[in-house]
């Protein structure tokens, strides 16, 4: 790893269009593993066929994958930023690669909640130390963009995961191998990137810092406190929205189409995340609490649109929810995650990137497993309904605890 190229702190040695080039390549293991986060949704419905499980076990599988990333992030950030973006990385796409093989080889719930646990652990790593990484090689002058690239490089690979899955299972044989021997051919090449990304050598931490433990709930600087709640009062629901949308949307869409077809559910896991994707290059110069206003207003509306679609068993109003929790995950990121990057050292800002995450997969983790139970016992119309309901009041509580702190501060984050 010694041959790999470094940046100079002042990033000028570099040619313009080199160091543009590498700023986009270094969102690729961002989306590498993202892609194996969400590569087993449109899957489960041949699971719960071969293997048998009520949608109850299904939320508490996708559990365990917030499990590992939230083990995961209480060490990946302060390890990241203390000895490097490469030491972290590295052995999270090793783990990437090894959940592949046990998801292809999955013939038991204990199997399958490994895979999840795995990849949740790596994930972790990979949105702590990897999305750092974009903002090291971008350098101070690029931080804005750096934040766009690395916020839309996770929603992309979350997309593009179960539209892949969905495709190459239903057209190809031995649909759970041939998915996951695809996605570890991905992250082979995200393993490549990493071992020649100029990153800088880590900067030597201040004496207080080195003096914290090593595995800690992570934070910001004091300074920062109020920059990190008002992304996560929007992230968090909008996650959690779009974590709802995964675990039972595929149950949803076959109850209202009468179809199982796996390249459906991937396709609106897709779209979902392209809106994502694509709603952060349609906002990123508008100031950073304008876009999280707007994305707790999309979080709202998409609940909205699911409670129509579960009463009135429309696929129109799915699809709408879809897109709408894609626009208030993908508006709640890049606003949060630009707030900190603006602001954060580079010393802390895979700290602050795991923080960010935490109070983002905290909700999203337990408020889908409590939904899931909820439709098992009284109904997925009834369940459906009472989630989404709390969850646009929690994302209308975020919306509003933004407006309220950008009339006492003044819109100035542009």
């Amino acid at each position: 790893m010694s041959h790999a190229p470094t940046i100079r702190a002042s990033h000028g040695a570099r040619h313009p269009d080199v160091r543009t080039r590498w700023i986009w390549l270094a969102a690729w293991p961002v989306t590498a593993v993202f892609v194996l986060s969400n590569a087993a949704t449109p899957l489960y419905v041949l699971w719960q066929r071969d293997i048998g499980f009520s949608k109850g076990t299904l939320t508490v599988v996708f559990a365990f994958y917030i499990v590992g990333l939230l083990g995961s992030l209480l060490v990946s950030g302060v390890l990241s930023d203390r000895l490097g973006r490469r030491p972290v990385l590295l052995p999270a796409l090793a783990l990437a690669l090894v959940a592949c093989g046990v998801f292809a080889t999955a013939g038991t719930v204990t199997a399958l909640i490994a895979a999840r646990l795995l990849t949740g652990i790596a994930v972790g790593a990979t949105v702590s130390a990897g999305m750092a990484a974009v903002t090291d090689v971008a350098g101070p002058s690029r931080r804005r963009l750096a934040a766009l690239l690395a916020s839309s490089a996770m929603v992309f690979g979350a997309g593009l995961g179960p539209l892949l899955s969905g495709v190459l299972s239903e057209t190809l044989p031995a649909p759970t191998v041939t998915v996951f021997a695809v996605e570890a051919v991905l992250l082979a090449t995200a393993a490549l990137a990493v071992v020649r990304m100029p990153l800088p050598r880590p900067s030597a931490p201040s004496a207080g810092s080195a003096a914290r433990s090593w595995i800690r709930v992570p934070g910001v600087p004091r300074e920062n406190a109020m920059r990190l709640v008002l992304g996560v009062a929007v992230f968090a629901p909008g996650i959690t929205a779009t974590s709802f949308v995964l675990s039972l949307g595929p149950s949803l869409l076959s109850g209202l189409l009468g179809t199982g077809n796996r390249i459906v559910a991937g396709g609106m896991a897709f779209v979902m995340f392209a809106a994502a994707t694509g709603v952060q290059f349609a906002v990123q110069r508008l100031p950073r609490r304008t876009v999280l206003v707007a994305g707790a207003a999309a979080t709202v509306a998409a609940m909205a649109s699911m409670v129509v679609a579960v009463h009135g068993a429309s696929v129109a109003a799915l699809a709408a929810s879809a897109v709408l929790a894609g626009a208030g995950q993908g508006m709640g990121q890049l606003g949060g995650l630009s707030l900190l990057n603006a602001a954060v050292p580079p010393r802390r800002l895979a700290e602050a990137n795991a923080a960010f995450n935490i109070g983002g997969y905290v909700p999203a983790g337990l408020l889908p497993v409590t939904a899931g139970y909820l439709s098992d016992a009284v109904g997925l119309t009834t369940g459906a309904t009472l989630f989404g309901t709390a969850l646009a009041a929690l994302a209308a509580t975020g919306g509003a605890v933004v407006l309220i702190a950008r009339r006492h501060a003044g819109d100035q984050d542009r």
